[in-house]
């Protein structure tokens, strides 16, 4: 079955999410691969999870002092890339970046489980460590000082997201004939415009 040219391309990015939850080879359908750059345009990639989409954009967290966090703050655009190989099917966003508001990432931190939010406190993401053993004994500590009291989100600790002007998808075929749909549209638009794409 070929993709299909709809109004709404996250009506296609949720039944294909959905079909990679529901396939037993597929661990975290939700892993992505994040391309950002520096403000000279220097690329770095890493895989993180999605956390939420809408139409509004795509969501992931981060610690806002790594490396991912510093580059999208000075240059606040990126990719992301799904490929899914047991169902045969990939897909590209890319698009501007901003921060989500501090409530909804308040929501969200809270939700994590202790060990998560005590993390996320205890680890200078990106940053060089000298032993690993000095990263579980900051674990240790900051549990024994935060007995029997609310692990709150750090301040150095939120949520970016992705607001796509471009998403393909692709699809493998046989012979290499694989099936491919671009939607994009710039800022100011609200209306998608399709284009299928050789392979």
């Amino acid at each position: 079955m070929s993709i299909p040219i709809i109004d709404d391309p996250l009506l296609i990015f949720d039944e294909w999410l959905k079909e990679a939850q529901n396939h037993q080879k597929i661990k975290q359908a939700n892993a992505v691969n994040l391309a950002t750059a520096t403000r000279d345009g220097v690329p770095s990639n890493r895989m993180v999870l999605l956390k939420g989409y809408s139409k509004e954009g795509f969501v992931f967290y981060t610690n806002l002092e790594s490396k991912k966090g510093s580059e999208l703050k000075e240059n606040p655009k990126a990719a992301l890339c799904f490929y899914w190989e047991a169902i045969d099917k990939q897909v590209r966003i890319e698009g501007n970046v901003e921060m989500v508001a501090n409530k909804e990432a308040d929501t969200y931190f809270d939700s994590r489980p202790l060990k998560s939010r005590i993390g996320a406190w205890i680890s200078k993401q990106s940053q060089p460590m000298e032993s690993g053993v000095d990263l579980l004994k900051n674990a240790l500590n900051y549990s024994i000082k935060m007995k029997m009291k609310k692990v709150i989100r750090p301040p150095f600790w939120s949520g970016f997201k992705v607001i796509p002007k471009r998403i393909e998808f692709w699809q493998d075929k046989n012979s290499r004939l694989h099936d491919r749909v671009l939607f994009s549209k710039s800022v100011s638009e609200s209306i998608w415009q399709t284009q299928r794409l050789y392979p």
